[in-house]
Order: structure tokens, then C-alpha cells, then sequence
């Protein structure tokens, strides 16, 4: 079997899920070409897994002070560039097409008149799951951007839908956790706010993953550049970790049971859904402002969830190999037993 999977660059949270699928699909044996979009070619990192992908400028939202800026993503969104790529990509060599949530792939398969399989969070919101700050150009948006013929949404929990749970590296951190150890991930927010909001917080050691470089004035706030190896771990012995409502960092801290408090991009409907979803959930908190007040709260009070994912990359890597067109519920049902949740102090 022969795959080309699309994937939408401008989060590192597709990219995430892609490594745990290209993992799986190497292992059955897969072979797989993947492209990327949404960011300059230069601006990813830790890429070697894929091998020699392909880049595309694609289309992205414009994001100033932890906010969406419509004009701004008007006028960045290169069309003649994206019809280019739509044009130019030819699929015809693949037994399959697989989209994150990556428009060129999806648009280009469109006009070639070949399936296209969505694989992503985002898909999960064609069924009545959690779902705030949503209106007509959102919803427009959400089908439009990478339209697909069959989605397999995933989410943290099923809500009774039939979507999958998270892809997510399924290993055990051994690891012992460090109490006053927090990872902060707020790519999208202003430095200056972040340690503004830190600053007074100094029985915590705060670890900021910032694709922005800064210098910060105090010992316990430490600034780290964008880095995979890092990251992973600094949040396997953290205690909690403050976010954007992204999802795949959030699948990640549920599956290490870390403490979460979001703050969700404003007006970024997928963002402000998820952190109604961990409300109603009661695995996460959330804040709509960066402020110390609210962090403190966080930092004193939280319970900390922990919810042990199976191994879906696998999962899907199997049901592909099947030549099935569709999953069935009974599949998705015995998928879902599997997992395991507790709640800790």
C-alpha cells in the first residue's frame, strides 16, 4: 500500500499525531509520502522521521496577542500560491489519501476525483460533541478548509459518538513527577504577558516553550526554543502544564496525568470547544485571560486526571491494511473499553 497524507503545519499538534502515525504505518510495512503547510519550511524542526516530505505554503490563520486576526489571514493567505499547489499536486501514483486537517492535499484530491480520508481532531466536530463560539463562518470554515469524503474524528472522550480516542505516544514515564514543576506552551501569546503573569508565582519553577525568544529576569521562569526531545522530557517529570487549548498537548498531559489549565485563542472555535470540553469533563481548567490570580488558584487547588489511551495509531494502521471503507461501531466500542481513567491529588 501506497499513502500520501496531508498534514496542516501550523500547530505542532498535527505533527505530533503524525509522528505517532508514521511510526505505525512504518512498522506495518506502509509505505508513506507526507507533505506539510501552514508555516515557511524553515520554521519546523525534528523532521527527519518523515523522511523527504514535501512542503507547500497552504493556508493559516494570522494570530497576534493570543487572538485571531481575520484581516490579517485574508490578506497572508496567498491564493494564487494554495491554487498553485492544488493544481500541481498529482496523486495518482497512491493507493490512499490521508488528511490532518491540511488543505492542499485535501483540495487537490477534490480535483482529481480521488477518496479522501480525514484523520484528525477536527473532524470529530461533524457529530454533536462539546462545542462553544461557534457561528456561521466558523462552521464554513471548519468544512471548507480540508473537506474529506469519510472523517475519523478524535476526541478525549466518545460522547456517545462514534469517534476514536486521541493519538498519543503510549509510553509510561518512569520518571518521579516534580511537584513545583510547571511546563508553560502559550505559542501563541506575548512573551512580556507570560512572565508578567509568572513573576510573583516564586514557589514554582516555570519551564516556557516559546517560538519567540526571550530573555527572562527571574530564575524560576526559564525560556527553552521549540525542541520534540526536550519537551517530551521536561513534561514526562512536570506537575502540570499550562496551555492554549490545542488538542494533542492536552491528549498528551490526560496520558501522563498531569494537571492542565488552558487558555483557549481567542476566537479559534476548535480552541474555545476543547476547553468547554475539559470543564465538562472535569479534566482540566481553564482561564480566559493570562493572570496570576487565576494560575494561582490553578497551581494550589487543581486535581490532576489521568487517562490511559490504547495505542489508536495502530489501530488505524490495521483497519487501513483491511480495506474497509468505513469503521464500524462495534470496533470503535471495543476500542473505547480499553481505556482507563483515574483521577489523582
Amino acid at each position: 500500500m501506497k499513502i500520501f497524507y496531508g498534514v496542516q503545519g501550523t500547530g505542532n499538534g498535527h505533527i505530533t499525531r503524525a509522528r505517532c502515525m508514521v511510526k505505525a504505518l512504518q512498522k506495518a510495512g506502509v509505505d508513506v509520502d507526507f507533505l506539510f503547510s501552514g508555516r515557511e519550511k524553515d520554521d519546523y524542526f525534528d523532521m527527519a522521521v518523515f523522511g523527504d516530505c514535501h512542503y507547500r505554503t497552504g493556508l493559516t490563520f494570522s494570530v497576534e496577542k493570543g487572538k485571531i486576526n481575520p484581516v490579517k489571514t485574508v490578506l497572508q493567505s496567498h491564493p494564487i500560491t494554495f491554487i498553485h499547489d492544488v493544481w500541481s499536486l498529482d496523486l495518482s501514483a497512491y493507493d490512499r489519501v490521508i488528511c490532518d486537517f491540511e488543505p492542499v492535499t485535501a483540495w487537490a484530491a477534490k480535483k482529481q476525483g480521488r477518496p479522501v480520508l480525514g484523520l484528525g481532531h477536527q473532524y470529530a466536530f461533524q457529530y454533536p460533541i462539546p462545542k462553544r463560539g461557534a457561528d456561521w463562518m466558523s462552521e464554513t470554515v471548519m468544512r471548507l478548509f480540508a473537506p474529506v469524503n469519510f472523517g475519523l474524528g478524535l476526541h478525549w472522550h466518545h460522547f456517545e459518538q462514534p469517534i476514536l480516542p486521541p493519538i498519543i505516544e503510549t509510553h509510561s514515564c518512569t520518571k518521579p513527577t516534580k511537584p513545583n514543576k510547571i511546563i508553560v506552551y502559550l505559542p501563541f501569546e506575548w512573551p512580556d504577558d507570560i512572565v508578567k503573569a509568572l513573576a510573583a508565582l516564586t514557589d514554582f519553577d516555570f519551564h516556557v516553550y516559546s517560538p519567540t525568544a526571550f530573555e527572562s529576569p527571574y530564575d524560576h521562569i526559564v525560556y527553552h526554543p521549540l525542541s520534540r526531545t526536550q519537551f517530551q522530557n521536561d513534561l514526562d517529570d512536570c506537575n502540570g502544564v499550562i496551555s492554549n487549548a490545542g488538542f494533542e498537548l492536552l491528549s498528551e498531559a490526560l496520558q501522563l496525568g498531569k494537571k492542565i489549565l488552558v487558555k483557549p485563542l481567542a476566537g479559534q472555535m476548535e480552541q474555545i470547544s476543547n476547553a468547554a470540553a475539559l470543564q465538562q469533563l472535569n479534566y482540566g481548567s481553564v482561564m480566559d485571560e493570562i493572570e496570576t490570580g487565576a494560575i494561582s488558584e490553578w497551581l494550589d487547588n487543581a486535581q490532576a486526571v489521568k487517562v490511559e489511551y490504547p495505542n489508536v495509531a495502530a489501530f488505524i494502521v490495521e483497519w487501513l491494511e483491511s480495506g474497509e471503507s468505513e469503521m464500524s461501531l462495534p470496533q470503535i466500542k471495543a476500542l473505547w473499553d480499553t481505556v482507563k481513567l483515574q483521577r489523582t491529588a
